[in-house]
This record gives C-alpha cells, structure tokens and sequence, in this order.
C-alpha cells in the first residue's frame, strides 16, 4: 500500500524521499492506476542526483532564505572589469578571469542577481527582443560535419562578414562584432560556406551575386572549423588622425568601415589581416574596419600630403627628392621630427593616479613661463621647478644654485656627450641646458615638476621614468594677441613692445608645434584669457587624481 505523509513536521527532502519510495514500491501502478512506462520515467527523473541536490537546495531556503548584501552588484563588476583590464596585460591568470567575467552569460547571472535582490518581479523582460530591421537568424539542422545556418536578411544589409579563397573553399575571414551573425555565433572565422540557398559558391563574386539576388531568407550549409577560437583581444589604440571610411579608396567594403578622430581611443579586435583591422571605439559597442598600422604608414610614405585626407600635418610623411645628411643632435632634432609618422599609439587605462611632471609646451610669448611661476606660488608644497645648468661665469653678487647652476666648461660638454641633458642650447658663447638628474631629484621629493621645455625634447621626456602630462598652450588669432598686449601694457605687466610681425610669427609657431608634436600632447588650451587658461589647467591637474588615464603600454610594463 502507498504511505502517505504525515502532517507532522516533515522536511521536505524527508518527503521528497518518501514520494522516491512510494514509486518504488511493487504495488504503487496498481494503487494509483498508472501506465507503467510512466511510472518508470517519473521514478528516473527524481531519483536523478541533480534533482535531488535542487530539493536539499530549496530546503535549505526556505529555513534560511537570507538578505542580499548587495542590490547593485553589476556597477561593482565594471569597477572590477576595470581594475582587471590593466592587469590582464601582465598576467595569464588576470587575463582568463577577465575573459570570463566580461562575458554576456557572467552579466546575465549578476542583473538577475540584482533583479531577484531588489524583487523586481513585477513584469518578465523581452529576454531576446527581434526588431523587423534586424536580421534573424536561426539553425536549422545539424550533423556531424556539415551545419545548415538559417539567416533572415533584410534588403540592402550586409551580412557582416568577410570571406578569402582558398583551397578547400570559401573561408569566413572576418566577422564584424556587434552584428546578429556575431552575436547569435552561428558562424566563426574559419568556417568554410559550401552552399548558398543550395547553390555551390566557389569565389566571394559569385557568393555576392548569390546574396544580392536572395530577398528573405538565406539558407546556408557550412564546413565548421575546427581551430579553437582565440580569447579576446586587448589591445588598445590611441588614434593620432581622422579617418573616414566613405572617403578610402582603398578599403575593401565602406559600409564595414569604422570612422574615428584624432584621439579617439580603439579597442582591436582582430589583427589577421595586415591591411585592415577590426576595431571599435571605446565606449561603443559598434564595430568596423580600420586601416593597418602597416597600411597607413604606406600611405602617407607614398601619397602626396595635399592628397591625403587621413591628416591635416603638411609635415608628416613628406618625401622629397633632396636628402640632407646630419648626426643627431638635440638641439637639430626637429629634423628628424618631421618626419615621424603619427598613426596609432598603443595605450592602457589606468586608475586615477597624479603624473611626476607637468610639461607645459608652446610657441615663445605665449606665457608658458608666467603659467608655471603662477603654479608653483599658488601651491609651492606641490609644485616645483628645476634650474638649468650652464658654463657661463657668476655674475657679481650671484650664488651659484641661486639662478643657474654654474659648472665649467669641460663638465658641461662631457655632460653632453653622455646625453645626461633633457635639452641644452647655446647662447652668445654658453652652453645653458636641463639636466635629468635635476629632474629625477625634483620628482624623488614628491612633488610635481613643471617644466617648460621645447618640444624637441618631448621624445626625452615622454617614459615611464618621468610620466608627464603634456600641456600645449596654443597661441590664439592675431587680433586677440594684440588686445591681450594691450591689456597687459595698461596694466604695466610687461613693457616689451610687440609689432603686428611679432603676433603673426607666434600664431605660425604655435599652428607648427601643433602640427608637428600633436601626438605628444595630453591636454590643448588656446590661451585667449590667462586667468581662465590658468583655472582650465588646474582643473585638468586636478582630475588626473579622480579620473582614469589612458597612458602609453610601455607605461605599464
């Protein structure tokens, strides 16, 4: 006969128990009126361990449900998502956590967690919302070695992959990420397409052809690969020039290109091909082609800078008949600047964190002296400065450390040629220069060291040694020139005069340094106003200690 339960104080696993014995017992499909295979089936689900461990889960539940300790956790997952990001580049196990965590499934759990916590259960989301301007797309058999993809195209839409030739097919090359094909991962990159609305393709014409005849849906049969999916990339690109895909030439698809400005920051996502990257920019999900590194230092090698519309710079890039043979010397490198290609620099984002020295950059007369000395006297327990060396003679009455640090000659041109000077220059027979010992010594005492250099000595300064946040003060029109001169001459701030020359030849250095250095610069302010360009810069010092930076990698490592 079957037991049933008592109404005393049964656990539920106890009573789980009993129904498992009651199935179990000879005499229960007569006793309930059962089909026997029913009865079999049902016996095998519950005595199944899974089921068993869900029962003692509940159980346990329901004694002590608890307190969620946190009702916000998937903020506390970006915070951690970017504390890992930085430490994934220099550690494999950092590195696969990071992998793990950023995944849709790991975020799913956590905003459910949430949605639970906070009993958020008023209405059942659209878990997996289809749009009618989206593709759909959906399997529709399976074998062993060929799979049949189902996709719903909609008219004038790509598909959002690539494809290469080779012996056994039709490879997929690429696959754009944040498309349905990616995000429902029907197909990888190494999949060979044999059929097309079971029509064989054999070249990606014939398989554009194909698609562009195919209205609704597209039935394809793939050869799956077999190679193992590589884990995300993480690298990071700082862009150092506009780029319009609608405007290349070269590009093998505009619709797939991803367009960006000058210091916009890309994460890669695929490197396979040496000419066009996957990338999409930091803070959107969208993604696209990107000229390579390689590619676009062949372009601006070999296109005419008028010609070429990826940089505003006539000075990167140029090739001229006429070659000038020189050493290198500091004071002579800007010859050498010109012609540095500035396309990609690669970057990681850090923490908040305060930079050791405070490089302030500009045309002369455009008040980089007068913005450092307002500094160091509005905070002289954080900021300070470092005088330069020279083998000039003390004046009468002049200590030495007081203006300049006094040395002779021989040390100086020694110091030089040990490359001991971050920059140095010659003026009416002396050598006058910075020395990067009294750089190191200002930063080893905690503060913050300005310095107001040329920008030929950007290339020294610009390590992990010294980390500098570069400030270029741009010099503003002409006109406003003249009214802060004037401005300044009535309020007997400064009784040099200037010409209309003067004021023209610093708007041109200024629109040349720019032109020439723009990559090293962190920060731009045209110094139309002193006292609003002074406040813009301590606010931009400021936020360094409360926002994160995205740094050079050789920063990191």
């Amino acid at each position: 006969m079957t037991k049933m339960p008592s109404d005393n104080q049964m656990s539920g696993a106890d009573a789980f128990e009993l129904v498992c014995d009651n199935l179990n017992s000879p005499n229960f499909e007569s006793s309930v009126g059962a089909n026997e295979d029913d009865v079999t089936f049902l016996s095998d689900l519950l005595n199944n361990i899974v089921v068993y461990g869900l029962v003692q889960a509940h159980e346990v539940l329901e004694e002590d449900p608890g307190q969620p300790v946190s009702c916000d956790n998937i903020e506390l997952l970006r915070g951690i998502n970017d504390d890992l990001a930085v430490l994934a580049l220099k550690n494999q196990h950092a590195k696969e956590l990071y992998t793990i965590i950023r995944g849709p499934y790991f975020k799913s759990v956590i905003e459910t967690h949430d949605d639970v916590a906070s009993k958020n259960f008023e209405a059942l989301p659209d878990m997996f919302p289809i749009a009618s301007t989206q593709p759909q797309i959906f399997p529709i058999h399976t074998t062993d070695a060929i799979r049949m993809v189902g996709i719903r195209k909609n008219p004038d839409e790509s598909l959002g992959i690539t494809v290469r030739s080779e012996e056994n097919g039709l490879v997929v090359a690429r696959i754009l990420a944040g498309n349905m094909i990616d995000k429902q991962g029907l197909l990888h990159v190494g999949d060979v397409i044999k059929e097309i609305n079971g029509q064989e393709v054999n070249s990606p014409e014939q398989m554009n052809d194909l698609l562009k005849k195919s209205n609704g849906n597209i039935t394809m049969k793939i050869l799956p690969t077999m190679e193992d999916l590589s884990l995300s990339t993480l690298i990071f690109l700082k862009a150092h020039f506009d780029y319009d895909p609608h405007r290349d030439n070269l590009i093998p698809s505009r619709e797939a290109g991803l367009s960006f400005k000058d210091g916009d920051i890309l994460q890669v996502i695929n490197k396979d091909d040496p000419s066009w990257w996957q990338a999409k920019k930091v803070g959107d999900d969208s993604s696209g082609l990107i000229p390579s590194q390689q590619l676009e230092e062949k372009r601006k090698a070999f296109v005419r800078p008028e010609f070429d519309y990826t940089h505003n710079s006539l000075l990167c890039g140029i090739i001229t008949k006429k070659k000038k043979k020189m050493m290198y010397h500091s004071k002579q490198s800007t010859e050498f600047d010109k012609s540095e290609l500035a396309i990609y620099e690669e970057v990681a984002r850090m923490p908040p964190f305060q930079r050791k020295t405070l490089v302030l950059i500009g045309a002369q007369g455009v008040g980089r002296r007068t913005f450092k000395q307002r500094l160091i006297k509005a905070d002289p327990t954080r900021f300070a400065s470092v005088l330069p060396h020279t083998n000039s003679p003390l004046e009468p009455g002049e200590e030495n450390g007081e203006s300049y640090w006094h040395v002779t000659t021989d040390e100086m041109i020694q110091d030089i040629a040990a490359n001991k000077f971050l920059e140095y220059g010659e003026y009416e027979g002396y050598f006058y220069g910075i020395k990067l010992d009294t750089v190191r010594q200002c930063v080893r005492s905690g503060m913050m060291c300005i310095l107001d250099i040329s920008p030929q000595a950007l290339k020294v300064i610009k390590v992990a040694e010294f980390m500098p946040y570069v400030v270029f003060l741009a010099a503003p029109g002409v006109e406003i020139q003249r009214n802060m001169y004037e401005w300044a001459r009535m309020q007997r701030k400064i009784d040099k005069y200037k010409s209309e020359r003067d004021f023209r030849s610093t708007h041109e250095e200024s629109a040349k340094i720019e032109r020439q250095y723009k990559h090293y610069f962190d920060l731009t302010i045209v110094n139309d106003n002193f006292d609003e360009t002074y406040n813009r810069l301590r606010r931009a010092i400021e936020l360094l200690s409360t926002e994160a930076q995205w740094v050079p990698i050789t920063w990191v490592y």
